[in-house]
This record gives C-alpha cells, structure tokens and sequence, in this order.
C-alpha cells in the first residue's frame, strides 16, 4: 500500500513514476569564514569567477531556444553586472572571505529586488541563482541545481531557477517537484510549456532522496512515494489517455458545433515557428516584451518588424493576436527607467508607458504594420494595463492610424471589466488577462505562493467580472478571449465558454485536454455549468458546483475529481 500522498499544487494535467534525482544543495557560507590571506588577489578571483559564471549561463542561452534562452540571457547579464560584481570585490580588498562577501552583496540587491515587488521579485530568483553559482565556483563545490541525469527521473528540488531548468536533459526529464515556487513561478509556466507533470509548493518533498521511486499527478497536485501497482496502473491508464487526445486535431467546438477558438500563449519568433505543427488555432497572446526587457536600448522598428514577420510567417493564415509592450515600473527597461514607486504593480506600466515615453508605443505599432504588409496576415494587436474608457479609445485610434485594422485592449484591471460594454465600443475585441485581473481584484501579489488561494480563478468575484465582459461581448457582436492560466484549466474552460467567451489561450501542451473537455459538452451544459459556478459564495463550491455538472468520462479521462 502506498504511503499518504505529499500535496502541493499541480501545473498540468499529466503523471508519471519515476525515480527522484535531487538538485545539488546550495552551497552554505559561515558567517565566520577567515579572511583571505591575499585580499587584493582574492578579490581579482571574485571578478573572474563572476565572469565564468556569466560566460556559462550566456552559452547555455545560445544554445537554448526561445524563452529559456531569453531568460538565461537576462541571468548572464545580471552575473556581468559591474554594481554586483565590483561590490563583492570591493569587500574582500577590506578582508571579508570572498564566499561571504558575494552573499552578503547578493543579500541585499535581493532584498531590494523582493521589497520592489512584481518583475524584479521574481528575477530575485535569478540574482540567486548567480551567487549560489559563484558561490560554489569559489568553494570548489558541484554547481547548485539538476546534475547529470543517466536515466528518466523525477527531478526534484527546493527551487529552480531558469538557468536550472534550461540545462535539464528533456530526454531524461519525467516530471518536476519543487518545494517552494507558485504555479505562476517560472518553473511551472516552463514546466506547463514543456507538457512536463509538475508539482509546487510541495514542502514535503524536502525529505524525498535520491532514488526513490515517485508518482507525480498534476492533476491532482501530489507525489506519491514507492506507488503500488494500483497507482502505477492508474498512472499509465492517464498518460495512454492524454497521448490519445493529442491525435485530435480539429478546432474547438462544443459537442453541438459552438465554436470556441483553442490558441497558443507564446512569447518570441521561434515560439510561433515551434507552432507550425501544433494543433492550435493561432496566438492568442504573443508577449512582445521579451524583445524590450533585456536590451540597452529600445529595439529598432527594423528589429521589432523582423521578429513580428517571423511569427507572421510561421502562422500562415492563422490568428495572431500581438501584445504591445507591457513593461514598466515593475518591469524596468534600461532606456526607459522610471523612478522609484511604492508598488510598481500600481505604477507606470504597459499602456502607461506612453505618459513617460510615447514613441515606444509609436516605433512598435508601425513595426507591427510593417511587419502585417510585408507578409499579408493581418494580426490583432491589444494593448496591457488599460483602466479607462478614454485610454481605449485612445490605443485604437493610435493603432488604426498606424494601419492597423483589428484592435483590442486587455482586461486586467477590474475598472475595464465593469465598464465593458463602452470599451467595445471602441475597440473590436477585448482579451482578459485573468492572472493579473486576480491579481488587482483581490489585492494579491501574484507572485506570493503562500496567499495562492486568493488568486484562485474560481473566487466569486473573479468570475463575476470575467462574465460582465464576456456578456458585453456577446450583446455587442464582438470576440472576447481569455488568455490568462484559467484557459488551461478544462473546467474553467467550459465555464467560461457559458459565460461568452470566444477563445481561449493557453501552452500549447493544456490544448487536448481543453479541446476534449469542450466536444464532450453542449453550449446549453457550459451555460449551466457557469451559472452554477456563479451562484456559489466561495472559490472550492464554485468548483464543486461546476465540476459535478461534468461528464463522467471526462471527468474520469482528465483526472477532474
């Protein structure tokens, strides 16, 4: 008999068994570590073993694809970093071991970067995994994170960063556990792009070594150690279902012909080109700020055009729905730094940014339409962070002046969800963006794991304002998509289908399940579904109340219960 389960939070809807491969520790530093012998040397030894640091991440970017590579690219750079590096240096020219010099200078650029909240929290994760690194260079220890792996394993690990997760060997990757992280981390967004079954906040796993055999279920957020064969039977009946979804590959309908668009979230060119073959319906949300947030200087509009043609090209006819730059305060740029905010999640960010720097928004839109001319496909284009009826109108005469013919804002603001039907009116579509909306609506950063359940799309209040926008739609004639986690959740997703919505965004790896979830079901059962969910008073009996409403087969297939 298997022992009780350790819980978590599951990314994905997949299982595995396997056995656990444990990440290197992080190197630990006593705080009364002896001074160098040599400080000036030694601080020289602290300059080169960043730039070491620094050198290996950036090779791993290069060899790395599309977001991994990205993100590695930005974590090299923050190893380059002169301010952290020259500190570090400079402590150990006054005598601190150079071990202990590195963490206590990493220590405070990460308490800066957590206390500002929202993007910079999250690259705290980044600078961390720079110092561990540097750390262990300089101890002559193993590098912190996955080592080697020599057969298909479990991964599991306090943490991963996304240096971490970029070297993982794919081929020999069965699933990830971490014990801390939120499912908006990035190890569950790679995680969930990837189709890899992954379990966060699984604090139990602390005590899981290498060797043990483990059964991850996503889709019911746990991790069973040494499973029976009952488990191990059921583990293999749902990967043989899940594969045997994936061969369907028509569009999204109910099981009475009610369309409902299945699209990719993607994030750079070579994430469209990896969609050639997909059985997606187009991009539902292309984030267009990748190319911003780790340049030196804004990007060229030859440069933008290039990259927005490229996913143009690879989607052929296929609906493209481009996102204008949402960076900012809590997204800082180099070429557009705004000063210091309380709570940059509250500040100058996505549309904002034409208050600071208009002709960012200005360069994109006609790189865009250059982009839109030079191919023949006519992507839409919706701006972030919209809160005013006047700052759609706005965008959409901004965009169309461009030549832009399909123009749509997001809906993350609650202000936006409220007054729907006037947005419209402006604009031909809206697309909500239902992390951030959870995000402001319950006044909860959503990068706190620990306040995870507030940010539950199922809260009363959430659905309450994803239905007043997704009916303004319906009564204007007018698409209104979801692109936010919530799209990849099967149950949501026929819920949100009753309310109106048009399309759903998701990795392109949740589409099956989300597509076998809809055929099962007509649009009168998805209505009933919503109006159940909407009529219960907490986030688990809105769920409950949706959940019983599904069939038995899907519910069976998908692991819902």
């Amino acid at each position: 008999m298997s022992a009780s389960p350790i819980t978590g939070v599951g990314v994905g809807r997949g299982a595995v068994v396997g056995p656990v491969a444990r990440a290197h520790p992080v190197p630990r530093v006593p705080a009364d570590a002896p001074s160098p012998a040599d400080p000036a040397a030694a601080a020289d030894g602290v300059t080169a073993v960043f730039a070491e640091v620094a050198d290996t991440l950036q090779s791993r970017a290069e060899a790395a694809t599309g977001t991994l590579s990205e993100v590695l690219s930005a974590t090299a750079l923050m190893a380059r970093d002169a301010a952290l590096s020259g500190q570090a240096a400079a402590k150990v020219r006054e005598g601190v071991a150079p071990s202990l010099a590195v963490a206590q200078v990493a220590g405070q650029f990460i308490e800066m970067f957590t206390a500002a909240g929202g993007y910079m929290a999250e690259r705290a994760t980044d600078l961390a995994s720079v110092r561990d690194r540097v750390i262990a260079r300089l101890e002559g220890l193993p590098e912190p994170g996955v080592p080697a792996l020599s057969r298909p394993s479990v991964v599991v690990a306090e943490d991963l960063s996304p240096a971490d997760t970029a070297v993982l060997d794919l081929a020999n990757v069965l699933g990830i556990v971490i014990e801390k992280g939120g499912p908006t981390s990035h190890t569950a967004i790679i995680a969930g792009q990837l189709g890899l079954p992954c379990v966060v906040r699984a604090t139990e796993a602390a005590g899981l070594k290498d060797g043990d055999v483990v059964a991850v279920d996503a889709a019911h957020g746990t991790v069973i150690v040494d499973p029976d064969e009952d488990v191990r039977a059921a583990v293999e009946a749902r990967r043989a279902a899940l594969a045997e979804l994936a061969t369907d590959t028509g569009d999204g309908a109910t099981s009475d012909g009610h369309g409902v668009q299945l699209l990719a979230n993607i994030g750079t060119a070579e994430d469209a080109e990896r969609l050639t073959d997909a059985a997606v319906q187009g991009v539902g949300l292309f984030r267009t700020e990748v190319l911003f947030l780790d340049a030196q200087t804004a990007p060229t509009e030859d440069d933008q055009a290039a990259v927005y043609a490229r996913a143009l090209s690879a989607l052929g006819g296929r609906k493209v729905v481009i996102r204008t730059l949402d960076a900012g305060a809590d997204k800082p740029l180099a070429f557009v730094t705004q000063p210091g905010e309380e709570n940059p999640a509250l500040g100058v960010r996505g549309y904002r940014l034409v208050r600071a720097a208009p002709e960012l928004l200005t360069t994109q839109l006609a790189a865009i339409a250059r982009a839109q001319a030079t191919t023949g496909g006519t992507p839409w284009v919706m701006a972030p962070m919209i809160a005013t009826v006047s700052e759609a109108a706005d965008f959409a005469d901004a965009a169309r002046a461009a030549g832009i013919a399909t123009v749509g804002v997001m809906v993350e603001v609650p202000a936006i969800a409220l007054r729907a039907r006037d947005v419209l009116a402006e604009v031909d579509f809206v697309s909500i963006g239902t992390n951030d909306l959870a995000q402001y609506t319950m006044a909860t950063d959503r990068l706190r794991g620990e306040l995870v359940d507030l940010l539950d799309m199922w809260q009363p209040a959430l659905l309450d304002l994803v239905s007043a926008t997704a009916e303004a739609g319906v009564e204007l004639g007018k698409p209104v998509g979801v692109c936010g986690e919530s799209a990849a959740d099967p149950v949501m997703a026929l819920v949100l289908t009753g309310v109106g919505v048009t399309s759903l965004s998701m990795s392109p790896a949740a589409v099956p399940g989300v597509r076998f979830a809809l055929r099962a079901h007509t649009l009168a059962r998805c209505q009933e579904m919503a109006a159940a969910a909407r009529a219960a008073r907490t986030a688990p009996e809105a769920r409950a109340a949706a959940l019983a409403l599904v069939d038995a087969h899907v519910r069976a297939v998908l692991a819902l219960d």
